[in-house]
């Protein structure tokens, strides 16, 4: 053996020793973190470097080296790694001897259950590979020698490093479009409920890519927070694996608690809070490093033509003045060299806003030099401080990418204190796509399409951009929100009058959906709370826009055109009131024509008499397919059940119901007496956008009537088969009394979990009680169901505080 290569004992090479010793690491609660990998890494190269020796000396081998790669060959070694390992040779040996020298590591690597990626390469052989296969350079780029020639192996090295840096032009092009691919594929990790620790974008893989970057010389990650950030991600995942015991890079909701005990962290929200930081650490980084990569190729690649044209001068960067203290350079915004942010408490938001407008993004030395020397603005901010955030909330998509950037450097909770507490929150709802903090600025982004709708832009965009910020504190965010956002809409400047309309638009930013699609909007008591609630017509207005804006930037379960035609709806009705027009008081009794017929009709044959109207639907927001709008009339002789057996009928037939009307018709019979026939008036969805057959809706609704259709058996099918995520418990369902929530009815609101037939359990519970149902709204966003029941009397009557209490209880307690 030559001086050149590494020698060990044999002793620690026994799979026993090694299984043992690693075991004993890994337990170790007092190691972890970076050393627990390093001495990890360690471990395992006395092992292998052990079972090398005494392989390459049974098949008589020199001039080889086992030689690890990828995250190994870093020394990043988490609990349920894969060995990535190559063994290199110099092509002396014959086929068998290097057999038998392979066979002597991997056999025993798999024997423990180790995952293993392993190959046997020439150095010719491995830099041709690499060249063929850009994640096979990626990996060499981090080859380390564990145990033989090394002299071979460092030549590998060099060879490597220089092709990578050689071909940089083309490779790192390509090296941007995989991660774009994947980044495609896993989504971006700060903004995941489950994340992939490795895949996801800001993850590991991006933080390799950047190494890799660094190894080309043509450009360098930011190196601030970023090694931090890294270590955040390699912890997490090594927790996950202990936790799991699986080579999993999935923080799965179920195992969450679990690793966030492991690290010492409360629970899984601050867990998750601290894993997105780390990724959006990285996520800039990427941005900003891709940035610069491809202006240093695009410079090299033009400035051949630029020497020939100008005789070998070298050209300056054009930069053009877009604010005052702000010119464009090379494609981003850098500060005009009379710029001095140390006198000049405006420069950063001016900045900032002639960045958006502009559509070009700030450049990150700009941003570094304003978060260290920027002096803070006074309180409140100057009116052209005010003027330049609303201007850079206003300019739409380009307003995220320069928002991220003064988050990246702590200059916007420097600004805005109180944003520190929805920085990187999470959202537990899978509805919302966003963090606490990026849904605030999309929502600003959605209400920068709509400022032309309002007579106050400005506040619109504001009341925008907090109307979340009560998240990050216990209790009613709504509520707490109001309180923050008239505290900082005063910082930002605002008067009295103003600041009054912004906490008013962030305690009611849910009013107008919730009411419309869970309240009955005939009732005079329903229009008449909001308009008290809003107060004046400039107020509604902005809140009808704030409304959409929250909606669409919240996710694509939480707005159709069916929720954006109840709201527009409800603010017709409430612009009407507070213009001088009192709402009609509504005449439940008085059946349309239609109705009419169907109750005559179904009093002469004795069933249900079925009536299906396609109602038009408008187009939806994103130009995709609604589902198909149903009007449903059905009429059948008055008797108890029909409110659960219709309920469960549609559910059966895959219709969503949307709302349901019931009213009572006396109709006069052949011997002069009176006889009751009940109307059913539903407003259904067809899930699948294909229309129901009445007839089978007919006979299935006899059916259940007569009891002959299980609905409960064929319900409870469906919902066995009801996805669920894995793990997921679903919090026990709520009924509550709306106070004053109308005077024609008792209002009764049940939030539970979205399963098929909900409403008819709700009304096979309610034909205990001595109620009847006037009608009901129901309304869905992603798993969770909020059903509304409007009940009376056998006389018509609300019922009385105590009644309807205790028959909240009963209908809870029964859909438990």
């Amino acid at each position: 053996m030559t001086s050149t290569e590494v020698t060990t004992g044999t002793e620690d090479s026994e799979p026993s020793g090694y299984a043992a010793a690693r075991l004993h690491l890994l337990q170790q609660e007092a190691q972890s973190g970076p050393p627990r990998r390093a001495a990890l890494a360690r471990l395992t190269d006395e092992w292998l470097t052990g079972l090398f020796a005494s392989a390459a000396e049974r098949a008589g081998v020199r001039g080889a080296a086992l030689v690890a790669v990828g995250g190994y060959g870093r020394g990043e070694l988490s609990p349920r790694s894969d060995l990535d390992l190559l063994l290199l040779h110099d092509g002396t040996a014959d086929a068998a001897a290097l057999a038998a020298l392979a066979d002597g590591i991997w056999y025993p690597v798999w024997d423990l259950g180790l995952a293993l990626d392993h190959s046997v390469r020439t150095p010719a052989e491995a830099r041709r590979t690499a060249g063929e296969d850009l994640k096979v350079q990626l990996g060499l780029l981090d080859a380390r020698p564990v145990a033989g020639d090394l002299g071979l192996v460092a030549g590998l090295r060099t060879a490597v490093l220089a092709d990578w840096r050689n071909q940089a032009p083309k490779r790192l092009p390509a090296l941007d479009e995989l991660c774009r691919e994947r980044a495609g594929r896993a989504g971006e990790l700060q903004f995941l409920l489950e994340p992939d620790l490795k895949e996801a974008r800001g993850g590991l893989r991006d933080a390799t890519a950047l190494r890799a970057v660094a190894a080309s010389w043509v450009a360098d990650a930011p190196r601030e927070g970023l090694a931090e950030a890294r270590r955040t991600l390699l912890d997490a995942r090594d927790a996950l694996h202990l936790t799991t015991g699986r080579a999993t890079d999935r923080l799965a909701l179920q195992e969450q608690d679990q690793v966030a005990g492991a690290l010492g962290l409360l629970d899984a929200d601050a867990l998750l809070r601290q894993v997105y930081e780390a990724a959006r650490t990285v996520s800039y980084a990427t941005d900003v490093t891709w940035r610069e990569v491809n202006r240093v190729l695009r410079a090299r690649s033009a400035r051949p033509r630029l020497r020939t044209l100008l005789g070998g001068a070298k050209p300056a960067p054009e930069r053009t003045p877009l604010a005052e203290g702000v010119v464009e350079a090379d494609g981003e915004v850098v500060l005009a060299r009379s710029a001095r942010p140390e006198r000049d408490p405006l420069l950063t938001l001016r900045a900032a806003a002639a960045a958006a407008e502009a559509g070009l993004p700030l450049s990150r030395h700009l941003v570094r030099h304003l978060g260290t020397a920027a002096q803070p603005l006074p309180v409140p901010w100057p009116p052209q401080a005010r003027e330049e955030l609303v201007t850079l909330l206003g300019a739409g998509e380009a307003t995220v990418g320069v928002w991220e950037a003064l988050e990246a450097e702590g200059i916007i909770t420097r600004l805005l204190p109180d944003w520190e507490r929805v920085h990187c929150r999470p959202q537990r709802n899978p509805v919302h796509t966003w963090t606490v903090d990026r849904h605030l600025v999309e929502t600003a982004v959605r209400a920068s399409h709509l400022t032309r709708r309002v007579g106050r832009p400005d506040l619109l965009l504001v009341a925008a951009l907090l109307h979340d910020i009560g998240k990050g504190w216990p209790g009613d965010h709504s509520v707490a929100g109001e309180v923050i956002a008239r505290d900082m809409a005063a910082r930002i400047g605002f008067d009295q009058q103003d600041v009054g309309v912004v906490a008013t638009l962030v305690r009611h930013h849910l009013l107008l959906v919730d009411t419309a699609t869970r309240r009955d909007l005939d009732d005079p008591a329903t229009v008449r709370s909001v308009a008290t609630a809003v107060g004046s017509a400039s107020t509604l207005e902005l809140l009808h826009a704030l409304t959409e804006s929250d909606a669409l930037a919240t996710g694509p379960a939480a707005w159709s055109s069916w929720r954006a035609s109840l709201v527009a709806d409800l603010v017709a009705r409430v612009a009407a009131l507070l213009a001088g027009e009192e709402p009609p008081t509504p005449e439940p009794l008085a059946p349309s024509a239609e109705q009419e017929r169907l109750a005559v009709e179904a009093l002469r044959t004795g069933g249900p008499v079925l009536s299906l109207h396609t109602r038009p639907e408008p187009a939806a927001e994103d130009g995709g397919p609604e589902p198909v709008g149903v009007e449903l009339l059905i009429a059948l002789p008055d008797r108890p059940g029909v409110l659960p057996a219709a309920a469960g009928v549609l559910a059966l037939h895959r219709l969503t119901v949307r709302a349901a009307d019931l009213r009572a018709v006396e109709l006069p019979t052949e011997l002069g007496e009176t006889a009751g026939v009940l109307v059913l008036s539903w407003r259904v969805a067809a899930e699948y956008g294909s229309l129901p057959q009445a007839a089978r809706l007919r006979a299935d609704l006899v059916r259940a009537l007569d009891g002959s259709l299980d609905i409960r058996a064929r319900l409870a099918e469906r919902e066995a088969a009801y996805p669920r995520r894995r793990g997921v418990k679903a919090p026990p369902p709520r009924v509550t009394v709306a106070a004053a929530g109308s005077r024609l009815a008792t209002v009764i609101e049940v939030r539970a979990q979205d399963a098929p037939g909900l409403l008819h359990r709700i009304g096979r519970a309610l034909e205990h009680s001595a109620v009847r149902v006037r009608s009901a709204h129901v309304s869905t966003l992603g798993a969770n169901a909020v059903d509304t029941v409007y009940v009376t009397r056998e006389d018509g009557r609300p019922l009385p505080a105590a009644e309807a209490a205790a028959l909240a209880r009963t209908l809870e307690e029964a859909l438990k």
